[in-house]
């Protein structure tokens, strides 16, 4: 009996040498294997089959580049050897000679379309150079050729959620599943599509099986902290995505994803360290850079040249070569077509400005398409809708795709609602879609873009002759606020003055706990010192996490604030229960440098005065714009001791305070912050100027 070591007897003839070879191969003796292959071949080197075996058993021993020629050599004799063809596909690509291999995969398809292996690796290496969609392509072909083959039902699951396609990616995971339990990849993208449609628990429970089956998943670990995060169990979530860089210190996502669980707790400065160490890995990470330049806003140290510096950075790295696209007619007064482009077309803060927009456009003058990047709507999304014209989803194209459809669609007008937000398209944007591009709402600042023509604002929020050079688009300004507000038609009643029974004060900050710095802090500190009495009531929805509890204290207390009369409150179920707990406060206090936008028009809204501190760019004037528009711009002010002087006088106004909440939202009601049809004229006169200069150039 022959050792596993030992050489093939040189005396064997050259078919019984093959087929000795084609046994220990099959027994994963492997070099016993190697050796009967070689002296089969030099018994007889016109066998193309023992060459292509010779090839393949040095592939499954890792020396790839010893494969080539045997595998080379069987395709001479048969240029018509599919699997030969295949084969070299897979030593190439194990060196990383990834268009040499992808040539041999789609050879080896050419010779046998029904060459269910060669369509699968085919799509691994479409996906290993990036081509996602076509990858996707492909290892469907293998799944339509051989519907039982769990591996390729896994990568086709894996594709169509790097793709968002999440119903498709969770019906083949449970099909890979159902033939094979004991696939990590599957149950993580099973996950993905759980918890793209809300089935958070599944979710969970999906990345769990993937990490008890595989603890060194890493994409698993990231996935189990980004439902955490939804979940608002921010400590667990920046656990799993340590664990994840205790994998892979160099995973540029999970750096990312870190950086924005830090943030929601609060932990600003460290996020923006985690978002640049992301930057740092992976330079062409566009929506760590764009999560990176909307973090810079809550830091109080960085002024405004720094931040419109990281702006055009954004737009020198990320912004694909510009493109000009002309007017379809140069017709000054033709009506027009506008497309909004949000991701924020569901139960969002954008709902409550964009709604009374889309529903008193004048449309004989105006056709309202809305570009949706919505993964999973929701009944305002379903509201949304109704109001436009045109309703197109988007969340499953790439930029490039999306921006043709947009061409297509022979939009005049293209509003981008996001900016630099989480879920914002960019890359769309950038790639100027239509003739006249603008920015408006969403973002607080420049998109750094000069494919922008456009940015929407008001004087107050905007003051002219100062904030030009930080923008690379033109200003144009509309009457104040640049915004109009739909109230929810849940809010509740404003209820009775809380001060008036309790005997103190309650101020209240509703506000995401990035805004809140030790400036701010010190602030409210020195009002509860000058506020007999008086209570802090801080409200956000990363407050039902310990870890978020344990920092805000810790900065509250490092101002001074007395922690005995703060109460920290987290999430309430339901925007009617949210604007509920207004009924306990007497005043709302803003953040700064990033004022509140939604915060201070829903405290308005249940009777509550906000004061503002006013700075020098947008993202400190959004209280401004609207105070002055219903008439309280006496409470927004322009140094923090002004903050803390008009806090303490409205504190000792009972009275007052009293009568303002009474008159509040008719106060509101009568002004233009609530006068959609009003505010959507004067937009429609902005959007009729652009286009007027656009046809005056000729296109």
């Amino acid at each position: 009996m022959r050792g596993r070591g030992e050489s093939a007897p040189p005396g064997l003839p050259w078919a019984v040498a093959f087929q000795e070879g084609v046994a220990w191969a099959a027994k994963g003796v492997l070099d016993r294997a190697a050796a009967c292959f070689e002296l089969a071949v030099r018994r007889n080197p016109a066998v193309a089959e023992a060459w292509r075996n010779l090839g393949c058993v040095q592939v499954r021993r890792g020396r790839f580049k010893e494969a080539e020629g045997p595998l080379r050599r069987a395709i001479a004799l048969r240029p018509g050897f599919a699997e030969a063809h295949n084969d070299l596909g897979c030593a190439l690509r194990s060196q990383g000679r990834l268009e040499e291999a992808l040539s041999c995969f789609s050879r080896a398809i050419e010779l046998d379309p029904g060459f269910a292996e060669a369509y699968f690796n085919l799509a691994q290496s479409l996906n290993q150079t990036g081509r996602t969609e076509e990858a996707a392509r492909a290892c469907l072909a293998a799944v339509e050729l051989r519907p039982d083959w769990a591996e390729a039902l896994a990568l086709t699951a894996c594709l169509s959620a790097a793709l968002r396609r999440y119903g498709e990616a969770a019906e083949y995971a449970r099909r890979a599943l159902a033939l094979k339990p004991e696939m990590p990849e599957a149950h993580n993208a099973l996950g993905l599509g759980l918890e793209a449609f809300g089935e958070l628990e599944a979710a969970v429970a999906c990345y769990e099986a993937a990490l008890g089956l595989s603890p060194t998943f890493a994409a698993a670990w990231n996935n189990l902290g980004n439902v955490r995060v939804r979940q608002g169990r921010l400590g667990d979530a920046a656990r799993a995505y340590r664990r994840a860089l205790g994998v892979r210190p160099d995973y540029a996502i999970a750096w990312n994803n870190l950086a924005h669980a830090l943030e929601k707790q609060g932990a600003v400065e460290e996020a923006i360290c985690c978002y640049r160490r992301a930057l740092e890995l992976e330079p062409g990470f566009a929506s760590a850079h764009s999560n990176l330049l909307l973090a810079l806003h809550y830091a109080p140290a960085l002024d405004r040249e720094e931040i419109y510096a990281e702006h055009r950075r954004w737009a020198a790295r990320h912004a694909p070569p510009r493109m000009e696209v002309g007017p379809r007619e140069t017709d000054p007064e033709r009506p027009l077509r506008v497309g909004y482009l949000s991701p924020d077309f569901r139960a969002h803060a954008v709902a409550f400005f964009i709604e009374p927009v889309l529903a008193f456009h004048d449309r004989s003058r105006f056709r309202v398409v809305c570009y949706s990047n919505v993964v999973c709507g929701d009944a305002t999304t379903a509201r949304l809708r109704a109001l436009a014209d045109e309703w197109v989803e988007i969340h499953e194209l790439a930029d490039e795709t999306a921006a043709e459809r947009i061409r297509a669609d022979g939009i005049d007008i293209l509003v981008d609602l996001a900016g630099h937000t989480a879920n914002g398209r960019m890359g769309v944007v950038a790639r100027k879609a239509a003739p006249v591009v603008v920015s408006w709402l969403g973002y607080p600042d420049t998109t750094g873009l000069e494919t922008v023509d456009y940015r929407l604002t008001d004087e107050a929020a905007d003051p002219p002759g100062e904030a030009e050079r930080f923008y690379t688009e033109e200003l144009v300004r509309v009457p104040a606020p640049f915004l109009c507000y739909r109230p929810p038609a849940e809010a509740p009643e404003v209820a009775p003055l809380p001060a008036a029974r309790r005997g103190f004060v309650t101020f209240g900050a509703f506000h995401n706990l990035a805004k809140i710095n030790l400036r701010v802090a010190a602030c409210w500190a020195a009002i509860l010192g000058r506020a007999a009495g008086a209570r802090l009531l801080v409200k956000s929805a990363a407050l039902s996490d310990a870890g978020a509890r344990e920092r805000l204290a810790r900065l509250l207390a490092e101002a001074g604030v007395p922690l005995e009369r703060v109460e920290m409150r987290g999430h309430v179920a339901g925007l009617r229960d949210h604007l509920g707990c207004y009924a306990e406060v007497d005043i709302a206090l803003d953040s700064f440098p990033y004022a509140g936008t939604t915060t201070t028009c829903e405290a308005l809204w249940m009777g509550v005065p906000v004061v503002t501190l006013v700075g020098r760019a947008h993202v400190s004037r959004t209280g401004l714009s609207i105070l002055r528009a219903v008439g309280l711009q006496e409470l927004a002010v322009t140094s923090e001791s002004g903050y803390v002087e008009s806090a303490i006088s409205l504190a000792g106004d009972i009275r007052g305070l009293e009568a303002l909440r009474a008159g509040m939202r008719a106060r509101l009601e009568a002004s233009r912050l609530l006068r959609g049809e009003e505010f959507v004229r004067d937009l429609e006169e902005a959007y009729r100027q652009m286009w007027r200069r656009v046809c005056a150039r000729g296109g």
